[in-house]
């Protein structure tokens, strides 16, 4: 297929990109990985362990997304400003809470290992993705991102965005010298630009979605997300004057795309969007997340071997070749991890589709192999982060 913008922005073209460095591995011309078939089966052993121990009805497991992470320590933190929006419709509620998973998502890169956040009325501590989630919230709940916040703090506004400083966030994620966030100019930076792509707020994209009909598709979710907000990205490669985000070159396969936080955002707003009384339909139509949780569990399991000790000595960019390669077989090898558990669970994908499969699973087993492998837990494979992809 001849590459487009609206191919390479397509969950179609990220699974057939990955499929296509899958066979490319698997027919060993990779310098960098070779599968394993018992290393899958591990990776899948070790999802369901984690899958059973946290949930005993799979009926009851909950979407993959940021509000998980809102939820962190069991407490169901948005339930304590829901009754201060009781009055609004509940479309307006919907606004409201795609503002906040919107702009989280976006300060959810990669936190580093040493980065922590306290919660001032709790006294807990997270970090990593939960930290980042706790924290953005907390910004949003003090009115850090609203045009008013003293008399309506429960919002996003672009005109706030638009200015926000990188000393902003760090005062918000309690960032000091001993307690350091990777990639903090970075997300201040997709905010600021947030704030300059002429939605007056993050919100505004349940509009754009929901338009008149009662169900929504899951890729046009990411679809609108990837029109309104392409311009937020940083310049890398571009095709026709368009800047193309998460997509990397690879030497064999060409354009990869990935857009990884684009479709983490998309997960986000599936539960505003069912909120205001919409449906939400062919989940599956959307991929697996190239992330260092999902990408770890797959090295860590031997589903993926190194084919040189440098990939696990070294640090890589984002754009390097054993990066590009790492997200891609993540995203395919996903879809292989979910099949085998929902086959040794006894459900079909309609009762377990591969955003509960994340939620139950892989990204905890990741989480868990990595803390048993490694000090500090951190990925198997150290990448470089900016705060835009990881």
């Amino acid at each position: 297929m001849i590459d487009s913008l609206s191919y390479l922005r397509s969950p179609i073209a990220i699974r057939e990109r990955a499929g296509q460095m899958l066979k490319y591995v698997e027919d060993g011309r990779s310098r960098w990985f070779a599968s394993d078939a018992n290393g899958l089966e591990a990776a899948v052993q070790a999802t369901l362990a984690v899958t059973r121990e946290r949930f005993v009805n799979p009926a009851a497991i909950p979407f993959h997304s940021r509000w998980r992470h809102f939820e962190a320590g069991g407490r169901d933190r948005w339930a304590t400003l829901a009754p201060k929006l009781a009055a609004l419709p509940k479309e307006e509620v919907a606004r409201r809470r795609m503002d906040l998973a919107v702009v989280s998502v976006l300060l959810d890169a990669g936190a580093g290992a040493t980065w922590s956040y306290r919660e001032p009325d709790t006294g807990e501590t997270y970090a990593r993705s939960e930290g980042l989630g706790v924290a953005s919230f907390h910004m949003f709940a003090a009115g850090a991102f609203s045009r008013d916040p003293k008399s309506d703090p429960l919002r996003v506004d672009a005109e706030r965005l638009a200015v926000l400083t990188p000393m902003d966030i760090a005062l918000g994620f309690q960032v000091k010298g001993h307690n350091p966030l990777l990639g903090l100019e970075g997300r201040a930076e997709l905010l600021r630009k947030l704030g300059g792509i002429g939605l007056e707020r993050p919100g505004a994209l349940f509009d754009v979605i929901a338009k008149e009909h009662d169900t929504v598709k899951a890729a046009s979710i990411l679809a609108a997300v990837l029109d309104k907000l392409s311009a937020i990205w940083p310049s890398r490669l571009s095709l026709d004057g368009q800047p193309l985000g998460d997509v990397w070159r690879h030497p064999a396969i060409g354009f990869v795309p990935f857009h990884k936080l684009s479709q983490w955002m998309s997960y986000s707003l599936v539960e505003p969007i069912e909120g205001a009384g919409l449906r939400v339909v062919e989940l599956d139509s959307l991929t697996g997340l190239p992330e260092y949780r999902n990408g770890g569990l797959l090295v860590d399991a031997g589903a993926l071997r190194p084919k040189q000790s440098a990939l696990l000595k070294e640090s890589f960019a984002p754009g390097d070749e054993p990066i590009v390669e790492w997200r891609a077989l993540t995203v395919a090898l996903l879809d292989r991890v979910a099949e085998h558990v929902r086959l040794q669970l006894g459900l079909d994908a309609a009762r377990l589709p591969l955003v509960k499969v994340l939620e139950a699973g892989t990204w905890f087993a990741g989480r868990r192999l990595a803390a048993e492998r490694r000090p500090g837990g951190g990925p198997p494979i150290a990448v470089q982060s900016d705060g835009t992809v990881f």
